[in-house]
């Protein structure tokens, strides 16, 4: 096993680094309560090649392996989650099923323009409903003539009032399997709806949804057949696992430098609060088990590359590493102390924002079943 970074690995985390502290860090607060949509940010990662980093060179893309995208994920998180998020969603489900199975229109029209942030991407599989079980899903394709009609409702949709255009799951054909279909933003009977207030990562909108007798047309059915639309969900997932393993680092790598740096500036009793054994643990209890979750994610993210079995490495490095990060985050704001809940500090935002990672790619009591699932087999 040999998953050492190589040199390009190496400058493309200096150069995302630079980046994170140059433009994202500096921003990072002021983004999070306009509450909107960093698209300025995103296109500006757009232009760096993050958002192309894993598709091949033919459509706009560099061909980066996975280990160098977590790379770019974990530097830009520990700047901003909000931001990270929200061109992670681009980079790979808000886009990676017009790549893979859009036609030679979709491709041009949006996927290429996506790959620039000159259009943005949303995902649609969430439902009031329907969660980590997908076949709690009840949004209907109904087939007529020259397409579908689409009625359901979705839920939990990031970006939803910046998106451009949508990746919808929904049920089609007499065995109502879940297909994959595109719809555009300018299709008639596509809604937005409420806005919906989260705990953290405010920068990144996330809204209802309802297709109301929305007319797609066959052409925009990016599934080959009807219902092979969860296969193709599931050739993503170990990959969306390793990434959300990874935007927690980046936030966990944070709070640890803040509390290291506050720790050694705070003075108590004569001298900075790091002289103190109590806080000395505390660090060593914040700084070891995120050692020990990014090698899972890096390990994860290598046998990915290296072509080798990785679903329940990816699950298992999404759990710890989420977990991981939320403890950072606590012990990081009783560093702080009182000031860990004041406003004015970055920890309170940290351990906001931390707890999105806990959602993204199956919560952890999911992950947990999958992974005593595959020891079982």
């Amino acid at each position: 096993m040999d998953f050492a970074l190589t040199e390009e690995q190496r400058a493309i985390q200096d150069t995302f680094a630079r980046f994170s502290d140059e433009r994202i860090a500096p921003q990072a607060e002021a983004l999070d309560h306009a509450h909107d949509y960093p698209r300025a940010l995103v296109k500006e990662l757009a232009d760096l090649g993050f958002v192309g980093m894993r598709y091949p060179e033919e459509v706009g893309g560099s061909g980066a392996d996975l280990t160098s995208l977590c790379l770019a994920v974990e530097e830009i998180a520990r700047g901003s989650l909000s931001v990270a998020a929200a061109v992670t969603m681009q980079a790979l489900m808000g886009t990676k099923f017009l790549q893979m199975l859009g036609n030679a229109d979709i491709v041009e029209r949006l996927f290429k323009p996506a790959l620039r942030a000159e259009k943005i991407g949303a995902i649609c599989m969430t439902e009031p409903n329907a969660g980590s079980d997908l076949g709690g899903i009840a949004t209907s394709a109904t087939k007529v003539e020259g397409g579908y009609v689409l009625r359901g409702q979705k839920i939990w949709i990031t970006a939803a009032p910046q998106a451009d255009f949508f990746t919808v799951f929904a049920r089609a054909g007499a065995e109502k399997k879940l297909t994959i279909f595109l719809v555009e933003r300018s299709f008639k009977g596509l809604v937005i709806g409420r806005s919906i207030e989260k705990m953290g990562v405010w920068a990144l909108p996330t809204s209802e949804l309802a297709l109301d007798d929305c007319f797609v047309p066959d052409s925009h059915r990016l599934s080959k057949e009807e219902g092979d639309g969860e296969s193709h969900l599931r050739k993503l997932l170990a990959e969306i696992r390793i990434v959300t393993g990874a935007l927690a680092l980046g936030v966990g790598r944070a709070a640890l430098a803040h509390a290291i740096q506050y720790a050694g500036e705070r003075q108590q009793f004569g001298k900075p609060i790091n002289r103190y054994q109590m806080i000395q643990g505390r660090l060593a209890e914040m700084a070891t088990p995120l050692e020990a979750a990014t090698h899972l994610v890096r390990y994860a993210a290598w046998a990915k590359d290296s072509g080798l079995p990785h679903h329940k490495e990816a699950a298992m490095a999404k759990l710890f590493a989420s977990e991981t990060a939320l403890q950072v985050c606590e012990q990081a704001a009783r560093v702080y102390a009182s000031y860990g809940y004041a406003m004015e500090y970055p920890i309170q935002r940290y351990l906001r924002d931390i707890r999105f990672t806990l959602i993204g790619g199956g919560t952890s009591d999911i992950l947990k079943l999958i992974i005593a699932k595959e020891l079982s087999e």
